[in-house]
């Protein structure tokens, strides 16, 4: 957060106290008010005399306060967070723009098959519109549960500019996503109060949400600040929590079954956002990834054994809630799926998501049994999977995916 500091010449005294990070985001590294800068407005002519020359001293103390790359942290940074470069974290501002180039938007996706499909008596099962309507109500919320978790937490905390680039970014795409679910659920007129109400009255969403909020909680916490190794700790695991549980295994049942029906040629307009969507919490999972090993990095006391354990208790229930989740919305067999094919491939994701933070695997020996998601995320330019158009997903440069 930038702050002006248009007219007073003396700093202002608190309403109450503020967390560190948030004091080195309005840069209150002024040693006295007469340091401060003062700015006319841009209307008023100014009446004052002109500034004098900087001194030598002045200039060496201006010169002192432009950042060293090398005194970068993630978390407990004490450099200006205002000042993006020079960069150290080159990572974080190539996946930024790599976010950049994947710019959509919900109503350039045709919904008017899938309007048809859903009012035609005979278009869908009432195994898949069950499906359909539990995937919209989980999502609806834990979208917005991620923008807050972002916007109100994570960036709070995070001291590296190139990260919070991304992150800027990252809950704008959350927003689009929300919009992308309300834009599914006006089209085929569904009961808005049912859907967005399910989080409240489906038990197997309800528990994934609640099994969450703590961690994003703990965090948005306005007294909470890092600096500890216990703080630290809370905010390490939240960021595995929501990185890794959340977007990296959370999604993937929903993301599995709204695919597979795009793949019977049903439902494609929902299919195809769907789509988009798994490649932005594919990149967004990358990046939280990236952003939990740095601070490992630097601040290797924190992976504790008891740590370790810790997280892996909360890896095993993940898979547990998620495959509750696969039960309910799947309680007999759809779309040539069934529940129990997704507790292999919940496994499989899980250690996946453990050995990429440094964890061993939790359940030896599982393999994919849906090779075809895997297609779903490594495809950068293509006629649209589910050919409802012609599509370049990317606006521009090219694209990686790890």
């Amino acid at each position: 957060m930038l702050v002006w500091e248009d007219t007073p010449r003396s700093t202002p005294t608190p309403a109450s106290p503020m967390p560190s990070n948030v004091s080195r985001d309005v840069s209150m590294r002024v040693s006295s008010p007469s340091s401060v800068p003062s700015f006319s407005h841009p209307f008023v002519q100014s009446t004052s005399q002109p500034p004098a020359a900087p001194s030598a001293a002045s200039a060496a103390a201006d010169a002192a306060r432009r950042v060293n790359v090398a005194d970068k942290r993630i978390i407990n940074g004490q450099t200006d967070v205002n000042q993006l470069v020079p960069f150290k974290y080159k990572w974080a501002w190539e996946k930024y723009l790599a976010t950049c180039a994947n710019h959509w938007m919900p109503q350039e996706v045709n919904m008017s098959r899938d309007i048809a499909t859903w009012k035609d008596p005979n278009g869908l099962t009432d195994d898949e519109r069950r499906l359909i309507k539990r995937n919209l109500g989980f999502f609806v919320t834990a979208d917005s549960l991620a923008a807050n978790n972002i916007t109100l937490g994570t960036y709070r905390h995070i001291t590296a500019p190139e990260c919070r680039q991304f992150l800027l970014r990252q809950a704008f795409e959350e927003a689009i996503h929300t919009h992308a679910y309300q834009y599914i659920v006006e089209s085929l007129g569904l009961d808005e109060s049912e859907i967005f109400n399910a989080y409240h009255e489906v038990a197997s969403i309800r528990e994934k949400d609640e099994f969450l909020i703590p961690y994003i909680d703990a965090i948005m916490d306005p007294h909470f600040k890092t600096g500890t190794p216990e703080n630290d700790q809370t905010l390490l695991k939240s960021l595995i929590v929501f990185a890794c549980l959340m977007e990296g295994l959370f999604f993937y049942v929903g993301f599995t079954q709204i695919l597979a029906l795009g793949r019977q040629n049903k439902m494609t307009g929902a299919a195809e956002q769907y789509q988009y969507i798994l490649r932005d919490e594919s990149m967004h999972c990358n990046f939280g990834i990236d952003l939990i090993n740095a601070i490992k990095l630097e601040n290797p006391h924190l992976w504790t054994p008891a740590f370790k354990a810790e997280i892996k208790a909360l890896f095993l229930k993940a898979v547990e809630l998620e495959y509750r989740y696969a039960e309910d919305t799947m309680p007999r067999g759809v779309l040539g799926l069934n529940a129990s094919m997704f507790k292999g491939y919940l496994r499989y994701i899980a250690n996946r998501r453990a050995t990429q933070i440094g964890l061993e695997e939790l359940f030896p020996n599982e393999e994919n049994p849906f090779p075809w998601m895997s297609e779903m995320i490594d495809l950068k330019k293509e006629r649209n999977f589910f050919e409802t158009r012609v599509i370049e997903y990317q606006s521009g440069g090219a694209l990686s995916w790890d």
